[in-house]
Order: structure tokens, then C-alpha cells, then sequence
């Protein structure tokens, strides 16, 4: 009945954890929501004022597809501001969120049978899109040892040995490892992909603002790099404005006009009071937003630390965004569970009145085995007693062992 590809397509993890976190929250459990990438607080205060205003003036009707011109002159100032770029309004495509630019890439790019090289873990979104198009998914592995940077020797070895190399899917800060790209990888990168000709590079930079060990660097302040590079940014993480929907792109004048057109085709237009609401965001509530950003910081470190005291559990302090990413591979081992397994252990089984909802990292590509990932949205308090929850019931073998022999389907096949 329905398509090959619709049958290959699997939604994301986190939003089925999060509905099975729910249910169990209203059946009266206390679970420390950990599983969805979602600031803990309010949209952005400028943001509040400028929407509601904007709804009681009945500003919600159809506007352009390419966006309102107030938030397209604010992002493309955020962008020459915040990451050396040189671009106008004209540069810049307003979407709903940073998710739907995945497709309209592919969209613009890529042809059945063209390679796509993505680091892995990585966002599970970017599989189905580059799939929707008949694109190949080539891997590149992040490792912990190289602190989950890009690999630019696998870099290279794709543009020089694929069959059809097209397009780089790059995402820093990175979602779920907690890698950030220094600017010597990311000018290796851009001068790799320009010494090549047709091959384009995807910049996904949702967490531009969580970048904790040095500053996030965006290829598009790279010379040369607008005809080949879209760079996408949201206002769901750093301005706290999830539910509102609204993303923009930073390309070439011609890329934007190409884009615009496939957007126009997708979803037609973004509500202009989300926009209008972004624009004051965007313009007036950056002194709030880099308030938000040093809490974020604390409680990721802390959390990272905390989880390193634990036996068993391997975790680097991340580079950037707001997630933990530890490895806890050798409990996976001990008892035969995946990833994902452990994570709903944690959540439905190792304690009737208390749970912890997170995401094994098989959401994110098989390389994610052995790691879970936990976002830093609840309190310190919170993260403190997740902590100490994991250390109890990680090594609760009866109970783990119990789980897994009522559940064969995480039972791991590998070791």
C-alpha cells in the first residue's frame, strides 16, 4: 500500500520518548525528563511581547515564501554580527524551524545516486532526507577520542574515492556527541569542498550559541562559501522559541531564490507573528539569551562531571551544545542490552515510583552504540539526582538482567 520509502522512515526517538515519558508522568511517576532537545525556559521575552502584539493585530495571514522582510534584515545582521558573514537580506530564506532546510538541501542538490557524507552519530533526520531524494549515506565516524571532531582525513578520502560525492552534512555544535568543530577543521573542510568542483556543504548550527570551549565558527564566514554552503539556524534552542516554528538559511542570493521555490512548493509560508516575534528576539533579547546560555553551560558541566564519578561510565565534558553524550558501553556489554534498551530500562523498569527518560544512541546511527544521550533542560537539582539514580541503577544487575530476558527485542547482537 504505501511507498518503498515511506516504509523506510522511522520517526525520531526523542518525540516517541517523549509521549512515553508523558504517559507515565500523568500515571503519576516522577521522570526526569532528559529525552527531548527543548529549552526548560520561557520563549524569549522581546519575543512574547512583539507576538502577541502581532496576533491582536491580525497579523496572520499568508506572507512571501522567502519570509517577512523585518526577520530576513535581523538574521542576515545576526549573521554578519555573530559569525563574520557578509550578507543582506536577499541571502537569507525563512522556514519553520531548522528541520524542513534538511529537505530543501536535498532538494536543491542532490540527484538519485549522489553521495552525502554525514558524521556519525548524528541528527536521525538527515538519513530520511538525503533517502527521499535516492541519495547515498556515507559515514564518517566521530570518535571520543578526538573529542567527536570531524575526521578530515575521511573528508578527503570522500571527495577523492566516491563515485558521486555531492553534498557534507555538518552539524556544530553537534547533536547528540557535544562536539565543536575548531576553525582549523572548518577551514580544511571549506577549502576541500572547493577545490572540488559540484560538492555542497550542509552547516546545521542549531547551537551556535552553546559553544563552551572556544567560539562556534561557521563556514559561511568563509570566503567563497555561499554558492556551496546553506547554513541553518533556529530560534527553538538559543531563544527558547520551540513551539513558534521558525528557522532561517544563509546562502547565495541564487541558492535562495532556487530555495525559495522549493519552500514555496513545501509549506508556503511561516506565520508572520512567529516571524515578527523572532525579529524582536533576534534584535532586542540578547543580553536574556546570553544569561540563558552561561546556566546551560553550568549544568552541562556539571551534570558531565557528576556522570564521571560513576563506575562504568565514560564521559567527556562537551565542547558545545546542551546535551551529555557518556558512554556507558561497558554495561552494555555486561548485559548483552543495547543503547536504547538501557535508556528504557532507566525510564520504565529500574524503579516503579521514579524515572530517567533519555535516548539510547542507536537513535542516532548505529555508531551511537554504547552511548546514551541526556539533555541538560531540567535543574541542577534534577541532573544532580538523575546522576545519582544511574549510579544506583546501572549496577543493578538482577534487575537490568530481568529486564532484558522481558524484552529480547534489546537484547544486543554485538559486543
Amino acid at each position: 500500500m504505501f511507498s518503498r520509502f515511506a516504509n523506510s522512515v522511522v520517526s525520531e526517538t526523542a518525540f516517541s520518548v517523549l509521549a512515553r515519558a508523558q504517559e507515565l508522568e500523568a500515571a503519576g511517576k516522577d521522570v526526569i525528563r532528559l529525552e527531548i532537545g527543548d529549552s526548560p525556559f520561557p520563549s524569549s521575552t522581546q519575543a512574547l511581547s512583539a507576538g502577541s502584539e502581532a496576533v491582536l493585530a491580525d497579523k496572520c495571514h499568508y506572507v512571501s515564501s522567502k519570509g517577512i522582510g523585518e526577520l530576513r534584515r535581523e538574521a542576515a545582521r545576526y549573521v554578519n554580527r555573530e559569525h563574520g558573514a557578509e550578507v543582506d537580506e536577499n541571502n537569507i530564506l525563512v522556514g519553520n524551524g531548522a528541520k524542513i532546510f534538511q529537505q530543501l538541501f536535498c532538494e536543491l542538490f542532490l540527484d538519485p545516486g549522489d553521495g552525502a557524507l554525514v558524521f556519525s552519530p548524528f541528527f536521525p533526520t538527515y538519513s530520511a532526507n538525503i533517502s527521499r531524494r535516492g541519495g547515498r549515506l556515507i559515514t564518517s565516524k566521530l570518535l571520543r577520542q578526538n573529542k567527536f571532531r570531524p575526521s578530515l582525513e575521511d573528508v578527503k578520502r570522500f571527495l577523492e574515492q566516491d563515485e558521486a560525492p555531492k553534498a557534507i552534512f555538518l552539524n556544530s555544535p553537534h547533536n547528540p556527541t557535544g562536539g565543536v568543530t575548531t576553525e582549523e577543521d572548518v577551514a580544511e573542510i571549506c577549502a576541500l569542498i572547493l577545490s572540488k568542483e559540484n560538492v555542497f556543504l550542509f552547516s546545521d548550527e542549531p547551537y551556535d550559541q552553546m559553544a563552551w570551549s572556544h567560539k562556534h565558527v561557521s563556514p559561511i564566514g568563509e570566503r567563497d562559501m555561499l554558492d556551496r554552503c546553506v547554513a541553518v539556524y533556529t530560534m527553538s534552542k538559543s531563544y527558547s522559541m520551540s513551539g513558534w516554528r521558525v528557522g532561517f538559511g544563509v546562502s547565495s542570493k541564487q541558492n535562495i531564490e532556487k530555495l525559495s521555490v522549493l519552500a514555496n512548493t513545501s509549506f508556503s509560508c511561516v506565520s508572520p507573528f512567529s516571524q515578527i516575534a523572532s525579529a524582536a528576539a533576534l534584535r532586542e533579547g540578547n543580553i536574556e539569551r546570553d544569561e540563558r546560555m552561561r546556566v546551560f553551560e553550568d549544568r552541562v558541566a556539571r551534570f558531565a562531571k557528576a556522570l564521571q564519578k560513576i563506575d562504568g561510565v565514560n564521559c567527556l565534558v562537551p565542547d558545545g551544545a546542551f546535551y551529555v553524550f557518556p558512554d556507558v558501553s561497558e554495561y552494555c556489554k555486561s548485559y548483552r542490552i543495547t543503547s536504547q534498551g538501557l535508556a528504557t530500562y532507566l525510564l520504565e523498569a529500574a524503579d516503579s515510583a521514579v524515572g530517567v527518560s533519555c535516548l539510547g544512541g542507536e537513535a542516532f546511527g548505529e555508531d551511537g552504540y554504547g552511548y546514551i544521550r541526556m539533555s541538560c533542560a531540567e535543574s541542577s537539582d534534577r541532573l544532580q539526582i538523575a546522576a545519582e539514580f544511574l549510579e544506583v541503577y546501572l549496577k543493578d544487575a538482577v534487575r537490568v538482567k530481568k529486564f532484558v530476558a522481558d524484552n529480547p527485542l534489546y537484547c544486543a547482537t554485538r559486543q
